[in-house]
C-alpha cells in the first residue's frame, strides 16, 4: 500500500552550514508535488517567504505525516527524542560529516526523495533511552537518548566510583571515567570511541562501556534491551558527576543519587531509501576495505 504523504515538516539547525540550499531544494520539489509543507520555526530566517507554513517541533511531529531532516547526526538526534512520541517517520539528508542517521546527501535528493515519497522505501524502528536521576527516592531530572547516555567525571582529572545493577542484580563496584550506555543506534558513536562493539541497528539490546577503568578486566557488557540499569553514584565521590544523553542534554548527579535507566516505549521510525545498507554505512563512514574477498 503506498503511503500517503501529504504534509511535510522539514526540520534543521538553522545555523547549519549548507542548509538553506538544501532547504530551498526540498521546498521546490515538494511544492511542484502539490505537498503542504511545514517549516521548524527557527528556519524561518533562512526561507522567509515562500508557500510554506512555520510550526513548533511539537507541532510538526503531531501533525506532518513525514519530517525530512536536514544536517547531520547531531540534527537528527536532537530532532529524534521529540518526534519519536508521535511516531512520525522521519528522513534525513547529510548535511554533516560521518551521516549514518541522515544517509541522503544533497546531490541524491532530486532521485531520491521522490522516490521515498512515492512508496520505495525501507521502515526502521529505532529505540530509545530514558535515563533518570533519582535522589532521595525523588526524580531531580530526566531525558531521553537515541544514541546513548553518559555517566562520567565531567572536566575533573579524577575517577568516580559507582555500583552498577542490572535488573535489580548487583553486577559490579567500579572505578572509572565513567560509564557509557548505549543503544545499537549509538553503537558507531561515542560508544565506539571507548572500545564498544558495533551494534546492527535491529538488535534489541544496549552496551555498557566502562570509561577508563582501574580495573584492566573490566569490558563492555552487552544486556537485553529491556534491562533496567540502576548507577549508583557512591557517598565517598567529591565531584558531582554529569549525565549526558546524546552528548546534547545535561543533568548533574550528586555523591548518593541513582542514575536509572530502561528502553522507551516510543520508538523512532526511520525510512532509508531502497539499497540502503548498514553495512556498506560503515564500509563509508568507517573507512572499511571495499575489497572483495574471492
Amino acid at each position: 500500500m503506498q503511503p500517503s504523504f501529504k504534509r511535510i515538516g522539514l526540520v534543521g539547525r538553522s545555523q547549519h552550514e549548507g542548509v538553506q540550499p538544501v532547504l530551498e531544494e526540498l521546498v521546490g520539489l515538494l511544492g511542484r508535488r502539490g505537498l503542504e509543507v511545514v517549516l521548524e520555526d527557527r528556519l524561518g530566517e533562512l526561507l522567509p517567504k515562500g508557500d510554506h507554513s512555520l510550526a513548533t517541533l511539537d507541532a510538526i511531529g503531531e501533525d506532518a505525516d513525514l519530517v525530512i531532516v536536514v544536517g547531520g547526526d547531531g540534527s537528527l538526534l536532537s530532532a529524534a527524542r521529540t518526534l519519536a512520541r508521535y511516531e512520525t517517520p522521519v528522513l534525513g539528508v547529510n548535511r554533516g560529516r560521518l551521516g549514518f542517521l541522515t544517509d541522503i546527501s544533497p546531490d541524491e535528493i532530486s532521485q531520491q526523495v521522490p522516490a521515498v515519497l512515492d512508496g520505495h522505501f525501507t521502515r526502521e524502528r529505532r529505540f530509545l533511552l530514558d535515563a533518570k536521576v533519582t535522589r532521595d527516592g525523588k526524580t531531580v531530572g530526566r531525558a531521553d537518548a537515541l544514541n546513548d547516555v553518559v555517566v562520567n567525571s565531567g572536566t575533573s582529572a579524577q575517577m568516580i566510583e559507582f555500583e552498577l545493577s542490572i535488573n535489580d542484580t548487583f553486577v559490579y563496584r567500579q572505578r572509572a571515567d565513567g560509564l557509557i550506555i548505549s543503544t545499537p543506534t549509538g553503537s558507531t558513536a561515542y560508544s565506539l570511541s571507548g572500545g564498544g562493539p558495533i551494534m546492527h541497528p535491529t538488535l534489541d539490546a544496549v552496551v555498557l562501556v566502562p570509561m577508563f577503568p582501574h580495573a584492566l578486566s573490566s569490558r563492555p557488557i552487552v544486556v537485553d534491551g529491556n534491562s533496567e540499569i540502576r548507577i549508583h553514584i557512591l557517598d565517598r565521590n567529591r565531584i558531582h558527576p554529569p549525565v549526558t544523553c546524546d552528548g546534547q542534554v545535561n543533568m548533574t548527579a550528586r555523591p548518593g543519587d541513582c542514575v536509572v535507566i530502561s528502553k522507551k516505549p516510543h520508538r523512532l521510525t526511520l525510512l532509508h531509501p531502497i539499497g540502503h545498507s548498514f553495512y556498506a554505512s560503515c564500509r563509508d563512514k568507517l573507512r572499511w576495505s571495499n575489497a572483495l574477498v574471492n
